[in-house]
């Protein structure tokens, strides 16, 4: 009797919702329409594109392709090197994301869960990070980091033209969101198991590892999509830091690279496998914890 009350009792709440709304939940759905519309056709038609001959992707650009041309995509792979940008991306997105989440996360429990002089400053500096454009500071990091390169012991790692200097950099470029949200979500946590295992005689290193870091696992999840998503995508700083080695280039580099080396005479079809090639990794991903990702950004809203 009861779990038909329930059942009844949520749908009585949805059409009072729906009454209270009115127009405006009519306006609302219309408007995710229209969003939905704009996302998916570009990426349904640059998926087909992808399998196209270029006489079809510049005759009926709407029309199904007369044979899957997968050749495309090996095409890209191999002779537009995309496989070696691909390789280099993950190589680079997995450091960045991995530091990322390492620093920002200690970073935040500490400005959330500890009260010293000076908390309140140092994170507003980390918050103030969000309102910098990336593009002002290009070129005090080129000269930052070619100066690091400069150093004798680690210069060759983290100079310029290295992956290790690029990976540093999207550490900092992505420091200031994951401490914005990470530390609103810490504040959430219920602060007794902490205070148990102090009494325990844990340390403060020991509580944050294996205590605090798996109860935030929902906003750590969702801020590690959040942070692969915007590094993968990355182009001006691979653009600016990474320019002389080829072989060391990213994705986003390569693919650029595929549309303008030829000038006009620029492989579209390989262009848009290539495109394909970059989509993918980051539709399967989102896929795949698209739920983690709503628990992690409602769950502070929630305890």
């Amino acid at each position: 009797m009861a779990d038909a009350v329930i059942p009844r009792s949520r749908a009585y709440a949805r059409e009072e919702r729906r009454r209270r709304l009115g127009p405006l939940s009519v306006l609302t759905h219309v408007t995710l329409v229209v969003w939905t519309i704009l996302v998916a056709v570009p990426i349904v038609w640059t998926f087909l594109a992808s399998v196209k001959s270029e006489d079809e992707i510049f005759g009926d650009a709407w029309s199904l392709p007369a044979s899957l041309r997968f050749d495309n995509w090996a095409r890209a792979w191999e002779q537009a090197h995309v496989g070696q940008y691909m390789i280099n991306s993950i190589l680079v997105v997995a450091g960045g994301t991995f530091g990322t989440m390492l620093f920002g996360s200690m970073a935040a429990y500490v400005l959330a869960r500890y009260r010293f002089r000076g908390n309140r400053a140092v994170y507003l500096l980390f918050v103030s990070g969000l309102a910098f454009p990336v593009y002002l500071a290009l070129t005090p990091l080129f000269f930052v980091v070619q100066n690091m390169g400069a150093i004798p012991v680690i210069g060759p790692f983290i100079g310029l033209n290295t992956h290790g200097g690029l990976i540093l950099v999207y550490i900092a470029y992505s420091l200031p969101f994951t401490v914005f949200f990470l530390a609103a979500f810490f504040r959430t946590l219920p602060g007794a198991v902490a205070e148990a295992a102090f009494v325990d005689g844990a340390s403060h290193t020991r509580v944050f590892f294996r205590i605090m870091l798996p109860m935030a696992k929902p906003g750590i999840i969702s801020v590690t999509i959040f942070n692969v998503l915007g590094q993968w995508n990355q182009y001006q700083l691979p653009l600016v830091l990474l320019t002389s080695d080829k072989e060391k280039w990213v994705l986003t580099q390569g693919i650029a690279d595929i549309s303008t080396a030829a000038g006009y005479d620029a492989d579209w079809s390989a262009l848009f496998a290539a495109l394909s090639m970059a989509i993918l990794p980051m539709l399967i991903v989102y896929t795949l914890f698209q739920s983690q990702i709503q628990k992690g950004l409602t769950a502070g809203a929630l305890k």
